[in-house]
């Protein structure tokens, strides 16, 4: 999935990057937000990874166009049928920073579907670039239990502890500082391309639980605990991001709590396919966790 030079991901990681998506600058700080200009009928862009589009989350919004599996009924699917926005969802499973900023294959690059008359931006990036979902994926297929395909963890990582090792360390300060630098030059690119967009960052939905892990996340503590590190650092980061750049956040992370993948209301998906379900993401928010981002961002434009 990454497409950046091997010294940002190794190779191993960036491998894991691209089975997923097969299945399932500084400058602006101090920009003041735009104002509340969403009305009915203004132009929304959705921008991001994976946890934005939707994988696995009821149907396709496009059955022709699969290959970034956006849902029919992700959040910005269900905040611009609220709110009557015109919207043009570029998000991506398996997109990185270097996928909003520039060209990844075929498809442009997410800001360029920014334009003059944007009122609205929406975006949930980073984690891809540190790999945090592709190590979740690499740790769980060392002992993923009898509900994980073995096709699937065949195609993610090898068996071998050994090899595996360095695709399953924590990201490196290079890692951090780099996704930072990105997020910050994403929100650039927002303000200067739709100077009168309102731009909200929408960090990641929490996937495991604080203690106890369950039959649902086949992880050992170690790597449970990098994990949890992660996604805490990442949504820390996002949020110093989108002070520092005038932009507003809606923490996905919090609103999560509790409802992590071991819990009685999941919001996010585990590790195990359950039957009948062959567009099964694993470690990816479910309907319910769309539905209460499209809320919370509904809640925000209203202020």
């Amino acid at each position: 999935m990454d497409h950046r030079p091997a010294s940002r991901l190794p190779l191993g990681l960036s491998a894991l990057c691209a089975a997923i998506s097969v299945a399932a600058l500084t400058g602006c700080a101090g920009t003041p937000s735009a104002p509340n200009t969403t009305a009915q009928g203004g132009r929304y862009v959705a921008m991001g990874s994976s946890f934005a589009a939707g994988p696995g989350v009821t149907h396709l919004a496009d059955e022709t166009s699969p290959r970034c599996q956006r849902s029919a009924d992700n959040y910005a699917q269900q905040l611009a049928r609220k709110r009557n926005l015109q919207l043009v969802d570029v998000s991506c499973g398996g997109a990185t920073t270097a996928h909003v900023l520039g060209p990844w294959g075929a498809l442009a690059p997410q800001v360029d579907a920014l334009t003059p008359d944007t009122r609205l931006a929406t975006l949930t990036i980073g984690g891809n670039d540190l790999g945090y979902l592709a190590r979740l994926f690499a740790a769980s297929c060392m002992h993923p239990g009898p509900g994980a395909k073995p096709s699937f963890c065949g195609r993610m990582v090898t068996h071998d502890p050994q090899a595996a090792a360095p695709i399953l360390r924590p990201p490196s300060d290079k890692a951090w500082a780099e996704v930072e630098t990105a997020l910050e030059a994403i929100a650039m690119q927002v303000h200067r391309r739709s100077p009168s967009a309102r731009l909200i960052f929408v960090d990641y939905v929490g996937i495991l639980p604080p203690g106890k892990l369950c039959a649902l996340t086949p992880l050992s503590d170690a790597q449970a605990d990098i994990a949890r590190q992660t996604a805490k650092r990442l949504a820390q980061v996002t949020a110093s991001v989108a002070a520092r750049t005038g932009a507003q956040l809606v923490r996905a992370s919090a609103l999560s709590r509790g409802h992590d993948a071991c819990s009685k209301a999941p919001w996010v998906t585990g590790f195990v396919s359950p039957a009948g379900e062959p567009r099964f993401a694993p470690y990816h928010p479910n309907l319910a966790a769309m539905t209460a981002i499209a809320q919370a961002l509904d809640r925000k434009l209203a202020k």
